[in-house]
C-alpha cells in the first residue's frame, strides 16, 4: 500500500514538473522605459522683445535660452536669432575679451576657475564660454567643462556656457562670436573663451578676442618648440601652469626657455612684447601677477590705438565669415540641391564622376545654369 502511494506521488510530481527540476513562476511583463502616461509640456515660445529685455536685465536663464536659439540649426529659428543679435549689438562691445588656449591637460579649466573667482572680487562680471570638442564619429560632445568649475558655477557674477565645437575648426564653436555679443549685452564686462585645446591650429579665436593667452606646462618642448610658427606667434601672454611642489624648478626653467624663444619673434603690430608667467591654480600662487599682466597689456593697446583698430579689423573679418556661412547654408538647404546631392555623391563614390566635375555640376544647378 505504501509503495502504491509513492508511485502516486511520483506521478503527480512528474505531471507538475515535466522534464525539468526547475519550476519558474510566470512573472510580470517588462515595463516600458518611458512612462506612457507622461505628456511632455511644450515650453512656451518667447517673443523677440522678451528675449532682448531678459538679456538686458541680466537674466542668465533667458540668456542661456537665447544662446541655444542662436546655436540652433533649425531654419525657422534663424530670423528670430538674427533679430535678437541686431537688437543686442548697440549694448555690446564694452567688455574685455580674452582667449585662453593650450594643449590638453594644461589646466585651462582649473586656471579659469582660480582666476574667475579672483576677477569677480575686483567687481567684474565674468562670462566663460567653454568650447568642448565634438566626436568625429558620433557627433556628440560631453560638455563637461562646467562640472570641473564647480566653485565658480555658484558665483552669481559668473556665467559659464559650454558649447560643442560641432566640427568647426579653429578651436571655437560656430556661434561663439554671436554668443559674445549677447553676453556683453547682459552686462558681463570680462569674457573668457576657453578653446578646444588641440595644439597649434587654434587660430580662429584670435580673430574675436582682445588678448590671446596661451597656457603651457613644463616639459612640453624646449625653446625650439617655442619658435615654431602658428599659434605661438599669436600669443600675447604665456602662462606656465602647475608650478607647485616639485614642479616649481621645471616651471621656472620652461619660463626662461619660452621667454627667450618669444624674443626671437618680430615685434607684433600691438608693439607689445609677450611676457611669460608661472602660476599654480591648486595653490593660488602667481594668479595676481598674471592678471596684472593682463591689465598692463590692455592699458598699452588702448593708449596706442591698437585696441579699436583690432576690433574694427575683426568686424571686417566676421562680415566675410558670415557671408561664407550664409552662402553655404543656402546651398545645402536648396531643394534642388538636396534632391540631387545623394545621386551625385554616389557617382563620385563609384568613380563615375570626378569630385571637381561633380562640384561644378551642383554649383551650376544652384546658380540656375541647368
Amino acid at each position: 500500500m505504501a509503495f502504491t502511494k509513492i508511485e502516486h506521488y511520483e506521478k503527480e510530481y512528474l505531471d507538475h514538473h515535466h522534464d525539468s527540476a526547475l519550476n519558474v513562476t510566470e512573472g510580470v511583463e517588462s515595463q516600458p522605459v518611458v512612462n506612457p502616461y507622461f505628456v511632455r509640456k511644450k515650453r512656451p515660445s518667447m517673443s523677440t522683445d522678451e528675449y532682448v529685455q531678459g538679456i538686458l536685465d541680466g537674466n542668465i536663464t533667458i540668456l542661456a535660452q537665447a544662446i541655444t536659439l542662436i546655436e540652433s540649426n533649425n531654419p525657422q529659428h534663424y530670423a528670430q536669432a538674427q533679430e535678437i543679435i541686431e537688437r543686442c549689438l548697440p549694448h555690446s562691445g564694452k567688455s574685455v575679451r580674452i582667449g585662453i588656449t593650450g594643449v590638453p591637460g594644461a589646466g585651462k579649466s582649473s586656471f579659469i576657475e582660480a582666476v574667475g573667482n579672483m576677477v569677480t572680487s575686483y567687481n567684474h562680471k565674468l562670462a566663460v564660454l567653454a568650447i568642448d570638442p565634438s566626436s568625429e564619429r558620433s557627433g556628440g560632445s560631453i560638455l563637461g567643462d562646467k562640472t570641473r568649475m564647480e566653485s565658480i558655477c555658484h558665483n552669481p557674477n559668473i556665467f559659464v556656457r559650454p558649447s560643442p565645437s560641432a566640427g568647426s575648426l579653429g578651436g571655437v564653436a560656430r556661434k561663439t562670436r554671436e554668443t559674445i555679443v549677447l553676453c556683453e549685452a547682459a552686462g558681463f564686462d570680462v569674457i573668457f573663451i576657453e578653446t578646444v585645446g588641440v595644439g597649434q591650429s587654434e587660430t580662429a579665436v584670435h580673430s574675436m578676442v582682445d588678448m590671446f593667452m596661451m597656457l603651457q606646462i613644463s616639459g612640453a618642448g624646449d625653446e625650439l618648440q617655442g619658435i615654431k610658427r602658428g599659434i605661438m606667434e599669436m600669443a600675447d601672454m604665456m602662462v606656465i601652469t602647475k608650478a607647485d611642489g616639485e614642479n616649481i624648478k621645471k616651471a621656472e626653467l620652461a619660463k626662461a626657455q619660452y621667454q627667450g624663444a618669444l624674443r626671437l619673434f618680430p615685434l607684433p603690430e600691438s608693439e607689445w612684447r609677450p611676457q611669460v608667467y608661472t602660476c599654480s591654480s591648486l595653490e593660488g600662487t602667481g594668479l595676481e601677477e598674471v592678471w596684472q599682466g593682463v591689465e598692463q597689456y590692455l592699458q598699452h593697446i588702448e593708449l596706442n590705438g591698437y585696441f579699436m583698430a583690432n576690433r574694427n579689423r575683426q568686424n571686417k573679418y566676421w562680415m566675410y565669415e558670415t557671408i561664407n556661412e550664409t552662402l553655404k547654408s543656402s546651398f545645402y538647404n536648396n531643394p534642388e540641391i538636396e534632391s540631387r546631392l545623394a545621386d551625385v555623391e554616389q557617382r563620385v563614390l563609384d568613380a563615375k564622376l570626378s569630385s571637381f566635375i561633380a562640384a561644378k555640376e551642383l554649383l551650376d544647378i544652384y546658380f540656375g545654369e541647368r
